[in-house]
Order: structure tokens, then C-alpha cells, then sequence
């Protein structure tokens, strides 16, 4: 019989119960009506007992159910039944198995998490909206606590005590490198800040990187290439200017002065490439700081069209843009040539110029042969060219000079064949 059937049942013979009852008192008078009375009780706790099993369960699940809203997992229920009730036993239990997994894995993920965190040489310190620290790893410690807890700590009176480098670069907001004095060198740093909601509370996450080690293993490797590439460069130009040397000696010996001509030229257009290699590598290292002012397109686009050809897309910005006269005729030049250089016809070198509210985009566009993808990522690094002779710092100037304008500068393939290069700048 299933646990409903005995619910039915017995609620059945209670109410045969009531009704045997009432007629009885009224039918046999008060003697037979108080045995009655005595047996109705005595019938109730008989019907009652076979549901007091269900009733208990009914009260297990409701108590568990409670645990499951504070988290505890924990209980299990049995029931030996195979009714609708042990029905809902197993499931309860399958979810509390199923609650008690999922609880498992995430304690897992957390913990891996933490140690992780831990265990990275990132400095992470996590400040609440009153200043209070309530998190900092291991690093943080080590770099802001010498080792101590920071956690409940203010993070003014923890800042009291850092370098003054790190209060400044915290004051000025927003990210970016600091230096700290260590002895005769500077130990680098890159602070890294940002916000978001935790339990419905804004809170601030620092991310401090030590970059020293990373910076002088860049470069060295920086230095190295420089110095193949201009070890390169000399060989190229000088070995050379010595065999042609060499020759005229022999002409001269040999009293051929007529062909002295053709050595010189030579010799001559080899020390007006090194002379451009060098130029080049000086204009690169030692750009210096732009000198910002307001810069007319007309005026710009003709002393451009004096130095290279090329054609206007569009009409001209009637605002001038705001740059160093200087490093953006530069940089524009650097990307016509470049263009006319790809194999492009010089009627498809384009420059068109247009202009928002917030910025200025330089866009010089040609039907050249485009690039690769893998050429593509690396074009705007120093040295880096596919050119024959070319030394690998026109595009990278180009960079420079954008960013130095607090610019930036991307390139892409054009559909139909060809490369644009995007300038842009600030407004």
C-alpha cells in the first residue's frame, strides 16, 4: 500500500469514525455514547501511529531543506519504503549529493585560485571603499609589508610607509610605470588599477609588476640586434668602398684613369647610403619631445606634394591638427614613401584626412603588393624590414612620432589588393 493509500484510508475511518459516533449518541443514549467516546481516542492514535513515520520524514525534510538554504550539504534521509514518499526521499538526496559536489569543486577552484595568487610575483592588493585592505598576496606583503598581514590595514597608512615613487604614481591615477631609487640603479614598476563590485561594494584592485629583470633582458636583446644591423650595414658599405679602392689603385697602375669615374660613383653612393643609415638611427634615438602647435592641412599637403607625389581623397579637415609641424611632415613622408615603394602606381598613393570630435586619422593608402601576416605584426618594430638595405626605422619612427602625440598607428590590407596605414591622432 503506498503512502497516499494510507492517508486515504485513514482519513476514510476517521470520518466513519464521526459518523458511527453521532448516530450512536443519538440512538443508544448516554451509556453507549460514553464507551464511544472512550474508543474514539483509543481509534485515533490506531490510525494516527502508521502515519507518524511519514509525518517525521515530512519534518527531516523541511530541517534539511533549511541546512541546503545555509550552505550545509551534508545530510542524507532514508526512507524503506517503495512509495511516492521514498520517491521524494531519493531525489532530495540526489540534489543534496548533487549540491555537496558542486560545493566540493568550487572549494577545489578556490583554493587553487588562492595558492596561485599566492604564489605569483604580481603584488595584488584589493582596497574596499573605506581604504581597508581586504586582501594582499604574498608579494604584496613582501613589497608593502615586509612580510606582515595587511589585510585590515589602511591603505594610507600603508602607502605612508612605501616608496614615494609608489605614492605619486597611486596619487596620479590611472596606470603606468614608476621607478624606484635601489642604491645606484632603479628598480622598475608597472601599476596596474581597476574597480568593479564585490557583495554590492565598489572596491579597487592594485596589480603591481616588477619589470627591472624583463626590461635590461629586453635590452640586451635590443642592443644586439642594433649591433648586428649596423654591423650589417658597415660591412655592407665598406667592404665595398675597400675593393673599390683597390680597383682604382690598379687603374691607376695600369694608367685606365678613364674608369676612375665609374669607382667614384660608386665609392660615392655607398657613403651616401651609410650616411643615410646613420641619419636615420640618429633621428630615431634621439626624437625628441613634440612641440605641440596648430598645423594648417593646405600648408601641410603642399610641402608634402613638394617632396613626393601622391593624391588627396576627400576634402581637407577646415581645423588644423594639433602636432609638431616637424615629426608629423616626418612621419607622413616616411608612409608616402614607403607606399610608392611598394610597387603601387603613384596615382593609387592616396592620403585622405578626416576628422571627429576627439580625433584626427591620417590615412595613406597604395596598390602595392600588401603584406603577409607575419610581416603584418612585426613592421612597426625597430629594425625590423624585408627591403633590400632598408635599415627597419621608417614605420618605427612613424610609431614614435604617433604615440609621442599620444597617437597610435595601424596597419592593414586593403581588399582588392594593397596596404593602409592609419594614423591617429588627438583632436
Amino acid at each position: 500500500m503506498t503512502a497516499s493509500s494510507r492517508i486515504v484510508l485513514a482519513a476514510c475511518t476517521m470520518v466513519v469514525i464521526a459518523v458511527v459516533s453521532t448516530l450512536t449518541l443519538a440512538s443508544f443514549g448516554w451509556d453507549a455514547a460514553l464507551g464511544l467516546l472512550v474508543l474514539v481516542p483509543v481509534t485515533a492514535f490506531v490510525v494516527r501511529r502508521p502515519l507518524a513515520p511519514m509525518a517525521s520524514m515530512f519534518r527531516a525534510l523541511a530541517g534539511t531543506v533549511s541546512s541546503y538554504k545555509d550552505g550545509d550539504f551534508a545530510f542524507s534521509l532514508a526512507w524503506h519504503r517503495d512509495d511516492e514518499l521514498g520517491e521524494l526521499v531519493s531525489a532530495h538526496n540526489a540534489l543534496g549529493d548533487t549540491l555537496r559536489n558542486q560545493r566540493e569543486a568550487l572549494v577545489h577552484r578556490e583554493l587553487l585560485l588562492d595558492r596561485m595568487v599566492q604564489n605569483t610575483p604580481v603584488a595584488m592588493l584589493l582596497v574596499d571603499p573605506l581604504g581597508h585592505i581586504v586582501y594582499a598576496n604574498v608579494a604584496a606583503r613582501q613589497l608593502l609589508g615586509e612580510g606582515r598581514r595587511l589585510e585590515g590595514t589602511l591603505m594610507p597608512a600603508v602607502l605612508a610607509a612605501a616608496p614615494e615613487a609608489l605614492r605619486e604614481a597611486i596619487g596620479r591615477g590611472g596606470d603606468g610605470l614608476f621607478a624606484v631609487p635601489d642604491g645606484d640603479e632603479e628598480q622598475i614598476y608597472y601599476l596596474a588599477r581597476s574597480g568593479f563590485r564585490l557583495n554590492g561594494r565598489a572596491h579597487e584592485l592594485f596589480i603591481l609588476r616588477h619589470l627591472t629583470a624583463e626590461l635590461h633582458r629586453e635590452e640586451v636583446r635590443t642592443w644586439k640586434k642594433v649591433i648586428r644591423v649596423i654591423s650589417h650595414e658597415l660591412n655592407n658599405s665598406l667592404a665595398p668602398v675597400a675593393s673599390l679602392a683597390h680597383s682604382g689603385r690598379e687603374l691607376v697602375a695600369r694608367g685606365k684613369v678613364d674608369q676612375l669615374a665609374v669607382v667614384f660613383d660608386t665609392i660615392e653612393e655607398r657613403a651616401r647610403h651609410l650616411e643615410r643609415f646613420i641619419v636615420g638611427y640618429a633621428e630615431f634615438a634621439k626624437l625628441p619631445a613634440p612641440r605641440v602647435e596648430a598645423v594648417a592641412w593646405p600648408a601641410l599637403v603642399g610641402r608634402l606634394r613638394s617632396q613626393i607625389e601622391f593624391e588627396v581623397d576627400g576634402a581637407l579637415p577646415d581645423l588644423p591638427a594639433r602636432a609638431d609641424p616637424a615629426q608629423l611632415e616626418q612621419a607622413l613622408v616616411n608612409l608616402l614613401r614607403n607606399a610608392h615603394e611598394s610597387g603601387s602606381p603613384s596615382a593609387e598613393v592616396r592620403l585622405r584626412v578626416t576628422r571627429t570630435a576627439s580625433a584626427t586619422t591620417i590615412e595613406i593608402s597604395d596598390r602595392g603588393s600588401g603584406m603577409s601576416d607575419a610581416v603584418l605584426a612585426q613592421a612597426l618594430l625597430p629594425f625590423y624590414s624585408t627591403k633590400r638595405g632598408g635599415t627597419g626605422l621608417g614605420l618605427a619612427l612613424v610609431r614614435e612620432i604617433a604615440e609621442a602625440h599620444g597617437g597610435r598607428v595601424a596597419l592593414a590590407n586593403r581588399a582588392g589588393g594593397g596596404l593602409a596605414v592609419t594614423m591617429t591622432l588627438p583632436a
